[in-house]
């Protein structure tokens, strides 16, 4: 701000997935080398406080693999994007999702370019470009975008780095896992072609599925925190968690209903959707969910939204819950991920 120094932020969503993560840093460091503007700096920004990033296992999993160290990523209470766009000096690109949320509407007129996977919510006109694509990966897109550039900007690491995350977002390219589509396959296999001495699929998905999974040293608030979106109406608020373990074994976990409670009020959610996904060694997976909240009319709104929705149809059955306040079910439709319920959810608030 003072050098009046123009910043162009490019920043994931605040779950700060590995989709996220990788998408930012990798479109930034593009823009950095093919970009005319003469001055700007070119930052990736990871969108959660710095503490919160030992939760993303695999994520520091894939960057120390690759050799890049923490210390040298920038998270979001580590700038002030506020008092850059005050100034006049903030440029914004968006990857993996389109929308900021509430608390940052007012960075929204300083958004010039977004690249999500997700259906679009809102429209952006001119002059904001706008690359809104229904692939399995956000990654997917930043490849494609990196691939039109001038030729021999990609470097291994970056290739290793998109390479990962494809495998990760689409259950190493598994048709069973309804996630992947051809325009991931084909830069897979770009990747592969520009750099055959990446390590073979199956092993570079396994690893990651593994520290992605492993949650063995972590609170029940940590877990909740570690794959985290939030939903608000002018009302509420709503926490929707990504959970790593089977849902009977969260449900049973000591002290549940306590952090449960204690983690809501502590954030101002009015209640918690908690999501669970497992994988057969045929990369299908399964789905439960639990609908989580104090106030029985709004738990009682959001598990009918779930049962009756129709797009997708979620096809639940109510599993036995050890506690009033918190419905749980079997989800029948194991395609229809947190992306596909999310706009239920947004619906019924």
């Amino acid at each position: 701000i003072q050098h009046h120094r123009e910043v162009h932020v490019v920043m994931g969503n605040e779950a700060c997935d590995l989709d996220s993560t990788v998408s930012a840093l990798a479109l930034a460091y593009f823009l950095a080398q093919s970009s005319p503007a003469p001055g700007a700096a070119f930052v990736p920004v990871l969108n959660i406080p710095r503490a919160d990033f030992a939760l993303r296992t695999e994520t520091t999993f894939l960057l120390r693999d690759q050799g890049i160290p923490a210390a040298s990523l920038i998270f979001r209470d580590e700038i002030d994007l506020g008092g850059l766009h005050h100034a006049g000096l903030l440029s914004l690109t968006l990857v993996d999702h389109h929308v900021l949320p509430g608390a940052d509407a007012a960075l929204e007129e300083a958004v010039v370019e977004v690249l999500d996977h997700r259906p679009l919510e809102r429209d952006r006109g001119p002059p904001c470009r706008v690359t809104v694509e229904p692939v399995g990966s956000c990654a997917t897109l930043v490849t494609e975008r990196i691939a039109q550039g001038p030729p021999g900007l990609l470097d291994r690491t970056t290739a290793a780095l998109l390479h990962g995350t494809i495998l990760l977002d689409c259950i190493n390219l598994s048709p069973a896992a309804g996630k992947v589509t051809p325009r991931d396959v084909a830069c897979v296999a770009l990747l592969e072609d520009r750099f055959p001495e990446l390590p073979p699929r199956d092993s570079v998905f396994g690893a990651l599925q593994a520290a992605k999974f492993d949650v063995s040293g972590l609170t029940t608030e940590q877990m909740l925190r570690k794959d985290l979106k939030v939903l608000s109406s002018d009302e509420l608020v709503l926490a929707i968690s990504g959970i790593y373990v089977d849902l009977e074994t969260f449900l049973l976990r000591p002290g549940l209903l306590q952090d449960l409670d204690g983690f809501c009020q502590a954030r101002g959610y009015a209640g918690l959707v908690a999501m669970t996904v497992s994988f057969n060694e045929r990369h299908e997976p399964t789905r439960k969910l639990a609908v989580y909240s104090q106030c029985e009319t709004l738990r009682g709104t959001l598990c009918r939204a779930l049962e009756e929705a129709t797009t997708p149809c979620l096809h639940l059955q109510p599993l036995p819950s050890p506690w009033p306040c918190v419905g749980a079910f079997a989800q029948g439709n194991a395609l229809a991920s947190r992306k596909k319920v999310l706009p239920i959810l947004r619906a019924a608030l």
